[in-house]
């Protein structure tokens, strides 16, 4: 079986469930979720489906002894985990996948994830801001947005976590405060901010 890097990223990850009663690894669990997502899958059974289509694929990478779980189990599993420590073992993945080089764009927005809020009343929808490296297609990193806050305490967050020296970083209005500035070139960065109508001296 080859040694996949993904591994070493995601070990570190600590494991919530009662070790006795574990019956599929949770490595294995994260392998076919991330693989599943990065495929085009959308939710919890279309991973459990994709496990099954291809798993004489995953079982070339990860042992899946017990086969493909049910797709609540993979939904319980992940809903679980420590997700700032999944979101910095993703992020040190993408880091590693899709080096930056001088000169490359990474737009940074802001969006509600699909199905997140409540039905009955349409609340607590959950914001994410990610970076978009334009030139490699990937997403770089994502931060969540706080409920009682808004995108611009989140960009200082997301910005700390990237290595983006010598590139040209994009963000819409929402993005255009001296604060955020400044983080980026105190990352090497260069800045292209839409301005907001408030900003009368820079918008004429």
């Amino acid at each position: 079986m080859p040694n996949i890097q993904l591994f070493k990223y995601f070990e570190t990850i600590d494991d919530p469930r009662q070790q006795g009663k574990v019956i599929h690894k949770l490595f294995d669990i994260i392998f076919l979720a991330v693989s599943a997502v990065v495929s085009g899958c959308q939710g919890w059974e279309d991973i459990e489906d994709f496990g099954h289509d291809r798993l004489d694929w995953l079982r070339k990478y990860v042992p899946l002894e017990q086969g493909i779980p049910r797709h609540d189990t993979i939904a319980r599993v992940l809903s679980r985990i420590d997700m700032t420590q999944f979101q910095d073992s993703f992020s040190s993945w993408m880091k590693a996948c899709a080096k930056l080089t001088q000169g490359d764009v990474v737009a940074i927005d802001g969006k509600c994830l699909k199905g997140s809020f409540n039905q009955s009343d349409r609340r607590d929808a959950l914001y994410m801001v990610s970076p978009f490296a334009c030139e490699n297609g990937v997403v770089l990193a994502q931060c969540p947005v706080d409920k009682k806050s808004n995108e611009i305490t989140a960009l200082p967050t997301l910005l700390e976590l990237l290595e983006i020296k010598g590139c040209l970083v994009t963000i819409d209005a929402m993005g255009c405060q001296k604060s955020i500035a400044e983080k980026i070139v105190s990352k090497e960065a260069n800045y292209l901010l839409a301005v907001k109508a408030n900003h009368k001296g820079l918008l004429s």
